[in-house]
């Protein structure tokens, strides 16, 4: 049996989280012990873990000191993970945070692995923020030995800005626990759509990186041939007053509504007739994926597609929308494609 380490920063509301929860749902613990490394107890999904896993909370410096340049945390926090013995993998799942790279790449382990879950080529030249948070942490780099992309388009911007030279990068997409969002679908949700309209749904973080912005330019156009048709954005975040100030100045406050955080978005997703997306770019989208499983049909723009595997991006979502007839929501169960991801982490555990 392998001993695996695992490096995270909580368990709260975001992809990353959302990735490891439905990874560590999906392992075979005949084959694998795990220990997982939480840097804060949070669970906002109110996940329950296998009851096969460790867990640890680690007593590391917050606020300001999470800004410490990598090196130095080493320094100072590296010597306090050999107590915990020696793993046969050690992997910083998180891939920001530099204390789950301290503990990943201290850890005494055979493999060190990081896990990579956005396209960084894009992210470092689009946000100032990350490109300093890159300085703080680049020297982790020549600590790892291998990286996981959880789509192949973020394999090359990777090693292109890390310099990874010849260390390996594996493809191993995010697995959907289709079990839990078919039980959770059924479940009542705080509030009902019009069965009159056209209802579109979009999920995630209210940041930069999700282009709502794009997306309400898009809803204004279709909105303006196609007027019963109403959005409604399930999430939260630092971009939440200027999306609802540009939503407010396209007219749009009747028809485009921002409904907040929901730990179980899937209902809300199942009385919808379509799904959107214009991200401005991705690592691969876990709500893409729930969607197609609701059944749910996809609209996202074309860049996307290198993210999303077998699904077609478009160039114009709003045209398409125009477009589109309101069809019953199959349930997919997505049989073929997380049996594919099980056998690419299989191959990277047992590498």
């Amino acid at each position: 049996m392998k001993r695996i380490a695992i490096f995270q920063e909580d368990l709260s509301v975001g992809g990353i989280q959302k990735s490891l929860i439905n990874l560590l749902n999906s392992l075979d613990y005949d084959k694998y012990d795990v220990e997982l490394f939480l840097l804060k107890d949070e669970n906002f999904y109110q996940a329950q873990l296998p009851s096969q896993i460790k867990l640890h909370y680690l007593n590391m410096p917050s606020g300001y000191f999470r800004f410490m340049p990598y090196g130095i945390m080493r320094s100072l926090k590296g010597g306090m993970f050999k107590q915990y013995g020696h793993y046969d993998i050690a992997i910083d799942f998180n891939s920001y945070q530099i204390g789950c790279a301290v503990g990943a790449t201290c850890v005494d382990a055979d493999r060190h692995i990081q896990w990579i879950h956005n396209d960084v080529g894009v992210k470092y030249a689009e946000e100032s923020h990350y490109r300093m948070l890159w300085s703080l942490f680049k020297g982790k780099f020549k600590y790892l030995d291998e990286f996981v992309a959880v789509s192949a388009g973020l394999a090359q911007p990777f090693r292109e800005l890390a310099k990874t030279g010849d260390k390996r990068i594996w493809v191993v997409n995010n697995f959907i626990d289709t079990d839990e969002i078919a039980e959770k679908s059924a479940l009542e949700t705080d509030i009902k759509v019009d069965p009159d309209c056209f209802n579109i749904v979009a999920l995630g973080k209210l940041c930069h990186q999700k282009g709502y912005d794009i997306m309400l330019e898009q809803f204004k156009r279709l909105h303006d041939v196609r007027p019963e048709a109403r959005l409604y954005v399930i999430g939260d975040g630092p971009d939440k007053d200027s999306l609802t100030e540009l939503r407010d100045s396209l007219g749009l406050s009747d028809s485009a509504h921002f409904i907040g955080k929901r730990s179980n978005p899937y209902p809300y997703l199942h009385m919808m007739d379509a799904f959107l997306s214009t991200s401005r770019y991705e690592g691969q989208p876990l709500n893409i994926m729930e969607a197609k499983s609701v059944g749910l049909p996809i609209y996202m723009t074309k860049n996307l597609e290198k993210y999303c595997p077998g699904i077609p991006g478009m160039d114009d979502p709003a045209s398409a929308l125009a477009q589109a007839s309101r069809t019953e929501n199959v349930f997919d169960p997505l049989l073929e494609y997380n049996n594919n991801i099980r056998e690419q982490l299989d191959a990277v555990l047992e590498a």
